[in-house]
C-alpha cells in the first residue's frame, strides 16, 4: 500500500544494516538537493535522516563521491546547493549562448553591490558619498530586479531614506554561505574603489548579516 503524503517518511530504517542505512540516507540527501534549484537547509535535510545521522558527515560523504565530477555541493546561503565547478563555467555560457557572467554588471553596479553587501543597511547618499559620485535611483533599481538587494528599515536621518540590504539570491549568485565570506574590506580601500568618511565606519563588523 503506498503511503499517504500526510505520513512521516519512515528515518529510522531499523531494518537494514548500519552501511546500508548510511548508504540511503546518502541517496535521500543527494536526490532532494539535486531536484532543488535554492539551497536547502539543514532543517529540511534533517527530515530525511535518522537521529543517529551526522549530516556534515554525510554530506562530506556525497562530495566524496563526486570528485572528479563535473558538479559539487556547495554550502550556499546557509544552506547546501549543488552547483557546476568554476572551471566548467565557460563551458556552459557558450552552450547558452551567453558572453561574459558579469555582463550584466556594470562597474558602478558592481562598485555600488560591493559597498551594499559590506556596509548594510546602507542609503543611496551615503553609498555616494563613499564612492565620490552620485548614485542613480536606475542604478539601484537595476540591482533590486536582479534580486541582488532589497529595501531595508528606512534610516534615522533626515528624510527617513529607505535603506538597501542584499538578498539571499545576492549570496547565491556569488557562491556565499554568509556574508562574512566576503573579502575584507580594507582591500577595497586599498585599491582606492572607496573613500572613506568620517560619518561611516569602514572598520566594524558586518551589519545586518541576518537579512543579507
Amino acid at each position: 500500500m503506498a503511503r499517504k503524503s500526510s505520513e512521516p517518511l519512515d528515518t529510522e530504517l531499523a531494518d537494514l544494516p548500519q552501511a546500508a542505512r548510511w548508504r540511503e540516507w546518502m541517496a535521500r540527501v543527494e536526490a532532494v538537493l539535486f531536484a532543488s534549484s535554492e539551497p536547502v537547509g539543514r532543517d529540511v535535510l534533517a527530515r530525511l535522516v535518522g537521529r543517529g545521522c551526522v549530516l556534515d558527515l554525510l554530506i562530506e560523504d556525497i562530495s566524496a563521491e563526486l570528485a572528479g565530477r563535473p558538479y559539487e555541493i556547495a554550502r550556499i546561503a546557509g544552506g547546501w546547493q549543488f552547483r557546476t565547478r568554476p572551471q566548467h563555467a565557460g563551458a556552459i555560457r557558450v552552450a547558452r549562448g551567453e558572453g561574459d557572467a558579469i555582463r550584466d554588471l556594470t562597474q558602478n553596479e558592481a562598485l555600488v553591490l560591493t559597498i551594499i553587501a559590506y556596509m548594510q543597511p546602507v542609503t543611496r547618499g551615503a553609498i555616494s558619498r563613499l564612492t565620490g559620485r552620485e548614485v542613480s535611483r536606475d542604478l539601484i533599481s537595476r540591482l533590486h530586479r536582479q534580486t541582488l538587494i532589497a529595501r531595508g528599515p528606512r534610516s534615522p536621518e533626515p528624510g527617513a531614506p529607505y535603506t538597501y540590504v542584499t538578498t539571499p539570491g545576492f549570496l547565491a549568485q556569488f557562491g556565499l554561505e554568509t556574508l562574512r565570506d566576503l573579502p575584507d574590506l580594507e582591500a577595497l580601500e586599498d585599491a582606492g574603489l572607496l573613500k572613506p568618511e568620517r560619518d561611516i565606519a569602514l572598520d566594524l563588523p558586518i551589519a545586518g548579516e541576518d537579512v543579507g
